[in-house]
């Protein structure tokens, strides 16, 4: 629900843990007098005179803005078509991301590096756009973004297994935690139990598989940018990329789902926003900002975005989801307690 969507996963030093989120840097793009973006050097300016304090609550605002991106997909997408809409939310994504990012520098990058990165990254977002898209209802959608927030604990264990993080052995914890809760919440009003598991994502067995392809891709992308150290720009590359590929397939579909109204274009501009937003003010946090405050308020974001749904698309939630929201965010928090290292006196 995903987002450079969906975090640059840059907290080694702060957290002692994994990176949480693939945002690229801003900086090296103000540098050059030729770029036609300049008037938006003010997001450099302010990252650079601004506290540790403030810094913090603008990052904290990403956390909020990333909350609203389910609920605003399925909107979008009953206005617009899950195809048609996540086009039109992805390509307003990257106009936003290039004014604020600047244009991406792809020689900062090996080929193998934007290959992989490229399909990962792409495969994400494609997944989950489309698997909320393709919801058959609100409290479907509202799963379905559940199972996408996999991917944190999917994170922290690729940053131990690959690129060899220090954990504890109590992480294992954390990961049966999260899966119990996705259990749960896939239960539906049963809870954690087999058939009920079944009976349920029978339904739509592909909105559920690419919900957790989604949180796979985004992990392995994560996972990849920390272990070769990319730097630079090339999340406006990648966003650029899904709107492509987005377009292609809605014109080979021949659907002719768009609608322009002052509501449908409402919602596609408000969807694009939280991304592209959310992405400027959580690189503010991160650069100037309390690291662990920031992570450790990341994890919540399946719950507050269950919260946001049950009100924005009425998606009727029972107590059995939201046990199942909690066990997935406690199981990411064990994780990350598992990865951090202790302090030195």
């Amino acid at each position: 629900m995903q987002i450079e969507g969906r975090l640059k996963q840059s907290f080694s030093d702060g957290l002692e843990t994994v990176k949480i989120i693939n945002v690229e840097t801003i900086y090296s793009n103000y540098d050059n007098p030729n770029n036609i973006f300049n008037t938006y050097a003010m997001i450099h300016f302010l990252s650079q005179n601004i506290s540790s304090k403030q810094a913090t609550a603008i990052g904290l605002l990403a956390v909020a803005l990333w909350s609203f991106v389910i609920s605003l997909i399925r909107s979008l997408s009953l206005h617009m078509g899950a195809v048609g809409g996540a086009a039109m939310m992805y390509t307003l994504s990257t106009v936003l991301i290039w004014l604020i990012f600047g244009r991406p520098h792809l020689r900062n990058y090996n080929r193998s590096y934007l290959f992989w990165a490229s399909v990962f990254f792409v495969g994400c977002e494609l997944c989950l756009s489309l698997s909320v898209g393709f919801a058959q209802n609100a409290r479907q959608a509202v799963e379905i973004g559940m199972v996408n927030y996999l991917w944190p604990t999917f994170t922290i264990v690729g940053a131990v297994y690959f690129n060899k993080q220090p954990s504890k052995w109590w992480i294992v914890i954390g990961f049966v935690l999260s899966f119990l809760g996705i259990a749960t919440v896939l239960g539906g009003d049963v809870g954690l139990s087999v058939s009920g598991i079944y009976h349920n994502v029978r339904t739509n067995p592909g909105g559920y598989i690419m919900a957790f392809a989604d949180a796979v891709f985004w992990a392995a992308y994560c996972t990849l940018t920390a272990r070769v150290k990319a730097e630079g720009s090339s999340v406006g590359f990648f966003f650029a990329l899904v709107s492509i590929l987005l377009w292609i397939e809605y014109f080979l579909s021949g659907a002719d789902t768009l609608s322009f109204d002052s509501v449908s274009l409402g919602y596609a501009v408000a969807a694009a926003s939280c991304m592209g937003l959310g992405y400027a003010v959580w690189n503010i946090g991160i650069s100037r900002g309390n690291l662990t405050v920031l992570a450790g308020a990341s994890y919540f974001i399946p719950v507050l975005s269950a919260v946001v749904s049950s009100f924005l698309i009425s998606a009727p939630l029972s107590m059995t989801f939201w046990q199942g929201a909690g066990m997935v965010c406690l199981g990411s928090i064990v994780c990350w307690l598992a990865t951090r290292r202790k302090r030195m006196a």
